[in-house]
């Protein structure tokens, strides 16, 4: 069983002492609740009278298509359309969508967390809490207004090509990536981009400073976007070292038989919370709201832990053999209020030294 990462009430991610925590409370969940019950009939009635729903998502499209076809089979009358693309992209969808008063979107998923934060503020965002969240979610893991949960943690980690690197020569941490012998030959996303990448810069900068990132740059790392291409980047050899990049690409990708490893810095892995929720003018509000109810749900949360290696806060979902478990990792953690007071300069930050 995974062990769910806790969040206090400000949604900060605290650590192994808090998954620890989440992990235990889920083991001792009271026998009524053992399984959450379905959605109720008069939402599943709604939503295939809509018969559609449009999900903007940040999670990589190999696993959000498994997400959308395994619904779409379980709801045949109802079809989902897909957007999928970075989470700073994502949020500037929905902010020009809501400026110019034009409501496409029904439900949005991200990992930057600060997007939502602002969302509820402006009251975009409706309220639901979907069968499996109120049964089972860690309260640190919801909004307290329920507007949005937690449907997701991913963690960045570094990796390399095994057919260019040995496990011998491998970096151990982010200060082994600042060797000579790895000038040239690294790749790393951008936090202007994806969501995952500036929660991880963030956190990577509060533990090691700006001077580090300036000593990386030196490096001359291939730049590229979303936390979804550097592990595809190592596992096609265009490049041998990961600097970062979401975990449970790199996990599928070995899986499917790809030359890629993945190291857990010694300093911390940066694990990031991805949020979901529905939009308040969704022009499809009932299939919206069943979505997000499969979404959360058992069978969709196992599939996209055995399909995707995505983490999950679902106290059912078991951790497939040969994976570590998140409790066995350091992590670096961040405080998400935090972020969306200092996300921007983050960016321009990393803009400068890195001239991208």
């Amino acid at each position: 069983m995974t062990k769910p990462t806790r969040l206090p009430s400000t949604h900060m991610l605290t650590g192994r002492r808090a998954i620890l925590a989440a992990g235990a409370a889920a083991l001792v969940l009271p026998a009524a609740r053992a399984r959450a019950a379905g959605p109720s009939s008069e939402l599943i009635a709604a939503a295939v009278k809509e018969g559609t729903a449009v999900f903007h998502t940040s999670i990589d499209l190999t696993v959000a298509q498994k997400i959308v076809t395994a619904f779409q089979a379980l709801y045949p009358g109802i079809r989902i359309q897909l957007e999928r693309t970075g989470a700073e992209r994502v949020l500037q969808r929905i902010n020009q969508e809501y400026a110019s008063n034009i409501y496409a979107a029904d439900v949005v998923e991200s990992s930057d967390a600060t997007m939502f934060i602002g969302w509820k503020q402006q009251g975009w965002l409706a309220k639901f809490v979907p069968v499996d969240v109120g049964a089972f979610w860690p309260k640190e893991q919801r909004d307290a207004d329920d507007r949005f949960a937690s449907v997701r943690a991913t963690l960045s980690v570094i990796a390399y090509n095994t057919k260019q690197v040995t496990a011998e020569e491998a970096p151990k941490g982010f200060l082994d990536l600042l060797s000579p012998k790895w000038r040239m030959r690294m790749v790393k996303a951008h936090p202007g981009y994806s969501g995952t990448i500036l929660t991880s810069t963030f956190a990577t900068e509060q533990a090691l400073g700006w001077g580090y990132f300036e000593k990386v740059a030196k490096q001359r790392i291939l730049q590229v976007q979303s936390a979804s291409d550097p592990p595809k980047k190592v596992a096609q050899g265009e490049r041998s070292i990961m600097f970062d990049g979401s975990e449970y690409v790199a996990t599928y990708l070995k899986e499917a038989g790809n030359p890629i490893e993945i190291v857990y810095a010694v300093e911390g892995s940066p694990v990031i919370a991805g949020q979901m929720g529905v939009l308040e003018k969704a022009p499809h509000p009932n299939a919206a709201r069943l979505f997000v109810d499969y979404v959360f749900s058992a069978p969709c949360q196992q599939m996209m832990a055995d399909a995707g290696g995505i983490r999950s806060f679902h106290p059912e979902v078991k951790t497939k053999p040969g994976r570590k478990p998140l409790s066995e990792i350091k992590l670096l953690s961040s405080d998400p209020a935090a972020l969306a007071k200092d996300g921007e300069e983050v960016k321009k930050r990393y803009t400068e030294i890195f001239g991208v």
